[in-house]
């Protein structure tokens, strides 16, 4: 019994003796901690007092880490809470900037009250008369109701009150839709004696519609028609969809010298579609179409899958074996200011420039020309392209 309690009393010796080494040395750090800035003493202070706490690191795996490293996340976390409490946006790179502004303008109606949508159509409305009004349709609405947020049909009754006050009785009607993704003129009936006479109209092709569209390629011939039927087909793969596509009723004979007419397929529709191109430069072009048929997504197959020139941001027909955002070329990028990684966020650039209705023994000929939204005019300056109006970019 005696010899344990020696052996306890050699131990308890020892352990005191290499408890007080411990202490000094510790002591002999804190007391460096005057000569350090206040922020780094902090966090040196920290990782003393706390690191019989925290698992030493495997040499091999991960560098251990320093107290200058620690001071400096500290310095940017505290900086970076200071600039959220003041308000201040968080430093983007120009990318990053291009990429939110690009978001904005593809999003600023989108789901939206119905109200507000209606007070902007209204304050946006480029012509009326007792018959028809045309209107600057925004990016990212539908004209019919789809079930994807507000749409332009729903919120028409609120337009009429607002134009013709509580008591008016008329009944706006879309005539001439517009995809979800094209802005521009969009035209409404407010009876339906007018509903008929433009739907005679169209269908005689004497209502004359103009777009302009950025191209990602330049059409060669500069100036044409196309005139390839359109048929929509179902894509299978692991994106199983269906796209409008080419039914030509022509193909090159086996030598390769003439051509041959094949019987036209029972489903496709056909189209044609008059083009010219204004402007090209940087690999793009602003061309000018003319529609002279109404076939679905005829002038984006027409520019993608006929000239081999698509629009700008249509990532549905950029590719025809999946749905993918459009690739670009490096030059195009570059002026654009996106990486690859961006170019989801680019919408499509097809606008609905102009609408002509011909004159009638009672009415004059009805022009009617629409501005383009912010995002097509600063695709436009980007790339270099200049187009006939310049006054519109005011």
């Amino acid at each position: 019994m005696k010899g344990c309690r020696v052996i306890a009393d050699c131990f308890f010796s020892n352990w005191s003796h290499v408890r007080n080494i411990i202490v000094v040395r510790r002591q002999t750090r804190i007391n460096n901690l005057q000569h350090m800035r206040p922020d780094a003493a902090h966090v040196l202070w920290r990782t003393l007092t706390t690191a019989h706490h925290v698992p030493s690191p495997e040499p091999e795996e991960k560098s251990p880490l320093r107290a200058i490293d620690l001071a400096k996340k500290i310095r940017q976390e505290k900086r970076e809470e200071e600039r959220t409490t003041k308000g201040i946006k968080p430093t983007t790179t120009p990318i990053q900037k291009r990429v939110s502004e690009l978001k904005q303008f593809t999003q600023q109606l989108q789901n939206v009250h119905p109200n507000v949508l209606a007070k902007h159509l209204h304050k946006t409305m480029l012509f009326q008369n007792k018959d028809v009004i045309v209107i600057n349709k925004p990016y990212g609405v539908s004209v019919q109701d789809h079930g994807g947020g507000t749409c332009i049909s729903s919120v028409l009754p609120i337009l009429v009150k607002m134009m013709d006050g509580a008591k008016g009785h008329s009944e706006l009607q879309p005539c001439l839709g517009l995809e979800k993704e094209v802005t521009g003129t969009l035209l409404l009936a407010r009876n339906q004696e007018a509903v008929d006479h433009i739907v005679y109209l169209h269908r005689h092709n004497e209502l004359q519609r103009k777009y302009w569209a950025i191209t990602v390629g330049v059409p060669v011939p500069s100036e044409g028609v196309i005139d390839i039927p359109l048929i929509e087909r179902e894509i299978a793969g692991t994106q199983h969809h269906f796209k409008m596509g080419l039914s030509p009723m022509f193909r090159l004979n086996e030598t390769g010298e003439g051509v041959s007419r094949i019987r036209a397929h029972r489903q496709a529709n056909s189209a044609a579609t008059k083009y010219r191109v204004l402007d090209s430069r940087a690999g793009c072009s602003l061309v000018e179409l003319e529609p002279l048929t109404g076939v679905k997504h005829q002038i984006r197959v027409h520019l993608a899958a006929a000239l081999g020139c698509p629009i700008l941001g249509d990532h549905k027909y950029s590719c025809w074996s999946k749905l993918a955002p459009q690739k670009l070329p490096e030059n195009v990028l570059g002026k654009l200011g996106l990486d690859k990684s961006k170019t989801r966020n680019l919408p499509l650039h097809l606008h609905a420039r102009q609408m002509v209705l011909p004159g009638t023994n009672s009415q004059p000929e009805i022009r009617v020309s629409c501005p383009m939204p912010k995002y097509f005019t600063k695709a436009l300056h980007r790339l270099g392209l200049i187009f006939p109006d310049e006054k519109d970019l005011k």
